[in-house]
């Protein structure tokens, strides 16, 4: 068996020390007794995390960035499914512009996107809602949910599918029984990736959003241009904090293997 040797470790460690170290420098920010950034500090204190609680700005945002990254992540899938399901199996006319077609959103950039949006919205009378926000994350995230649901479709057996329909199961329970329980690490890991681009996503929604529909991205965008101290890290940490939490309860429940890859050998 192959080991690593001592470059190749030192290689990693660095590597991972690159990637962890800007994560942990905002969490020992976080706990600053100070009034402004400071590293080292002088003291810890929870006064920053106090100061989240204090402010009904960052909670609202960060109940309305959860809601609609729930809803936009779920409408994502529910139209990602049928089309992965339709290009993985079927040869048809325009197929592939079809797929180019849902997958165009990667290509273009955010902020001609926001612009877009804004116009549309205004016209049609959805200029500042929340359905607005909903419809253009939707677009946005799609691609990421329908890339993973396309590879967990492609190449699937469908004699499984066949046997189901042999015994007597109709087209809705070999899918419920059968295809959704195969598809189903791309569908959970197309939906979390999809509620992470639309959690963390500012560039397009600063043009849609109004201060009644304002994102916690967005707040924290506003909040920072008038604004040096370490409130910022703090809400930064708070949200490492609660996702590192959400991930060991739902791997000690579920298991993140199980869900995101698939049921092992037994």
């Amino acid at each position: 068996m192959n080991r690593n040797g001592p470059i190749a470790l030192i290689f990693h460690t660095l590597f991972l020390g690159f990637l962890l170290a800007p994560i942990l420098i905002v969490c020992v920010v976080a706990f600053t007794s100070q009034g402004y950034l400071s590293l080292p500090t002088e003291g810890l204190s929870l006064r920053w995390f106090k100061a989240i609680a204090d402010n009904p700005e960052f909670v609202r945002a960060f109940r309305d960035s959860l809601v609609l990254g729930a809803i936009s992540s779920t409408l994502a899938v529910g139209f990602s499914i049928p089309a992965a399901l339709a290009i993985a199996r079927h040869q048809f006319p325009g197929r592939e512009a079809i797929t180019a077609l849902f997958l165009s959103p990667l290509m273009v950039p955010h902020i001609v996107l926001g612009i877009a949006f804004l116009r549309f919205f205004t016209q049609i009378g959805l200029g500042g809602t929340f359905a607005g926000l909903v419809l253009s994350h939707v677009v946005i995230i799609l691609p990421f949910a329908l890339r993973l649901i396309l590879a967990a479709s492609t190449g699937m057996d469908r004699s499984i599918e066949n046997a189901a329909a042999s015994l007597g199961a109709t087209s809705w329970t070999t899918f419920r029984r059968v295809t959704l329980p195969l598809i189903l690490p791309g569908v959970a890991s197309g939906w979390v990736l999809a509620f992470i681009n639309s959690f963390d996503e500012v560039t397009m929604t600063v043009f849609i959003a109004s201060p009644e529909t304002t994102t916690l991205p967005v707040r924290l965008f506003l909040y920072i241009q008038d604004n040096i101290d370490p409130l910022v890290a703090a809400v930064s940490a708070a949200l490492i904090f609660m996702t590192v939490g959400a991930m060991l309860v739902l791997d000690r429940l579920y298991g993140l293997e199980r869900l995101l890859v698939g049921r092992g050998q037994e």
